[in-house]
């Protein structure tokens, strides 16, 4: 059985290495990485990768097909009966082809232990819609999350119903939400960068509670990884590069370890023995992966509600399929 940590703990890099390389699952377990071709996904990938030497299904979706084989290049070779893949999607703010991605997976892989979801998206500027009318800055951190994850329930049902561990990892920003406008879902009104960012991780937070009280024994997680040093940096503007990127030096994270420590948020309290003894529920995890208990949540039963009905409705206007 591998190590858990109690949940006030802030755990050293040494002791999540040690935790991490002690997940040993008597199955070989599938696990999905959407955003996995750089930064934290990348390493969260490679690390799972080289934790289950090789022994495991890893699917790798992203935008570059080059990026993606090259990482799985450098994982440790699968047995015949695992598989190592890149799946492609071009724009994670379309949720036509984000249903065509999820349609891929299920048929692909009918039974899914783990989930995570690290796609990223930049926008420094006023608000910019998709083609149905979505902010794409919420459609990546949000609304294209909540939709992967719905479409893929059957699969992860699947692996829990065969009491294997199955876990959920949105990484966004857990403990940085704000309060929401409930008569302003979407932000088509009320839009601005700040209340994008704090908008973000609470209806995360909510449609994670959502999901966890119908689905019990899988856990669904929120992480922050803090400041990390990941090719963001590229999506900014010229002139706020050169302070960024000295920013970054001094007090930003590697992404080797900050996937380690996402990694530890993924993994930590499950046993890999074949018979799950996962705690299911919604949890919120900071940068080492400790839990932030209630540190900035801003949610209750009216506004799960609220967002979890206009969740739905906005992603069934923007699905032409």
């Amino acid at each position: 059985m591998r190590p858990s940590h109690p949940p006030q703990t802030m755990p050293s890099l040494s002791t999540v290495r040690v935790s991490n390389a002690s997940y040993k699952p008597t199955y070989i377990p599938t696990a999905v990485f959407v955003g996995g071709t750089s930064g934290i996904g990348a390493a969260m990938a490679s690390s799972f990768a080289h934790v289950t030497n090789g022994n495991a299904n890893i699917i790798i979706v992203g935008r570059s097909r080059s990026a993606g084989t090259s990482l799985i290049a450098t994982f440790p070779s699968p047995p015949a009966s695992a598989k190592h893949e890149f799946v492609e999607i071009q724009d994670a703010t379309d949720m036509d082809q984000v249903q065509s991605l999820t349609q891929t997976l299920v048929s692909a892989f009918p039974s899914i232990n783990f989930l995570v979801l690290s796609i990223g998206y930049l926008n420094l500027g006023g608000r910019d819609e998709t083609a149905a009318g979505i902010d794409k800055g919420l459609a990546v951190s949000y609304y294209s999350r909540w939709k992967i994850i719905k479409d893929l329930l059957p699969t992860l049902t699947a692996a829990r119903g065969t009491g294997q561990d199955v876990s959920v990892l949105s990484v966004l920003a857990a403990g940085e939400g704000a309060k929401i406008d409930l008569d302003d879902l979407g932000l088509k009104k009320t839009y601005s960068i700040g209340n994008s960012m704090g908008s973000g991780p609470t209806y995360t937070d909510l449609a994670l509670e959502k999901f966890a009280s119908t689905n019990p024994g899988i856990r669904f997680t929120q992480s922050f990884p803090g400041l990390v040093r990941t090719q963001v940096l590229r999506q900014t503007h010229w002139l706020i590069r050169p302070i960024l990127s000295l920013i970054m030096a001094i007090m930003a994270t590697s992404a080797e370890d900050s996937g380690e420590y996402q990694l530890f948020a993924l993994l930590d309290g499950i046993t890999g023995d074949g018979v799950s003894k996962t705690q299911g529920g919604a949890f919120r995890c900071g940068p080492k992966g400790d839990d932030l208990h209630g540190k900035a949540y801003f949610g209750d039963d009216e506004a799960r509600e609220k967002v979890w009905k206009h969740t739905e409705e906005t992603i069934a206007a923007a699905t032409s399929k």
